[in-house]
């Protein structure tokens, strides 16, 4: 696809009022768009799923027509994009910097049915490692725990309950790209559970206090117990705020906590993923070590 030479510079055109508006869940859905901001994830998208990529917008040195990319990685990513058959269009740093803060110059607009349609498989894998996470309302938390899952080598994040949206510009830019990497998936309590006893997998409920009757194991005792890693296993993750409800930690099929050793009092969901997951991704593969 060729690139568009003009330089966008209004920035109360129609054409970036349209983008300004898929800041708003609403305005994504109706128009079947969404927004990716910044050169990580925009090369992500470019490289995993480049035809979920629909245009691509860059910062010009000035606002002349002909006028040359701001910097070299953006003119790397226009370049990425034209070999990929996406149209690419220049634009004013004031154009970008009204459509997004965050984006250093360079976003995309993504096609939300089609990469929507390819997150919500499910991995046919004999032994999946999946991430799971109950009632994330927080965006940012919700990018990060999409990464540390990818960085853990996770097979997929399942969103289970009310949680937020996984387009939310937000979301994609604090997963710095990870969102194009593995299947991200929003089930209903009753339909996650169903699909771990699917495919006979262990679901360890991540809770510093459990219940009575199920009281939390201690992450490192888990891993010498070393059962769990055998098989087919769903860490879940709860609310912020709330953690798990009891409701779901009774249909788990073991709670584990991760030990402080200071004076903390806790850890946040961003880091309790983290840490359980890359300590349960290093212990399964110790012996290929």
């Amino acid at each position: 696809m060729p690139i568009d030479n003009h330089v966008i510079t209004n920035t109360k055109s129609e054409r970036v009022r349209r983008l300004v508006e898929l800041a708003s869940r609403k305005h994504r859905e109706h128009s079947g768009r969404f927004i990716i901001e910044g050169p990580q994830a925009v090369r992500e998208a470019l490289t995993w799923q480049p035809d979920v990529v629909r245009d691509l917008y860059v910062a010009a040195d000035g606002d002349a027509t002909d006028a040359a990319f701001a910097n070299a990685t953006v003119a790397s990513l226009a370049g990425l994009a034209m070999g990929e058959g996406v149209y690419v269009h220049k634009v004013t740093r004031s154009v970008v910097d009204h459509v997004s803060r965050d984006a250093q110059g360079v976003f995309a607009v993504g096609d939300l049915e089609l990469c929507r349609e390819r997150l919500s498989a499910l991995p046919e894998t004999p032994r999946p490692f999946i991430a799971a996470f109950w009632q994330v309302r927080d965006p940012g938390n919700a990018g990060t725990v999409i990464r540390s899952a990818d960085a853990a080598g996770c097979d997929a994040v399942v969103f289970v309950g009310d949680c937020v949206d996984v387009f939310n510009p937000k979301v994609i830019r604090a997963t710095t790209g990870s969102l194009f990497h593995l299947p991200v998936v929003r089930m209903d309590e009753d339909m996650f559970f169903a699909t771990c006893a699917a495919r006979k997998a262990s679901v360890v409920a991540a809770d510093v206090y459990g219940t009575e009757q199920m009281p939390p194991v201690s992450l490192p005792d888990l891993v010498r117990q070393g059962d769990v890693l055998d098989g087919a296993k769903v860490v879940l993750f709860g609310n912020e705020a709330r953690g798990l409800d009891d409701a779901l930690l009774a249909r788990a099929d073991v709670v584990c906590s991760i030990p402080i050793y200071g004076k903390a009092e806790s850890l946040n969901l961003g880091t309790s993923a983290a840490v359980m997951l890359m300590t349960l991704a290093m212990s399964s593969r110790i012996e290929r070590m």
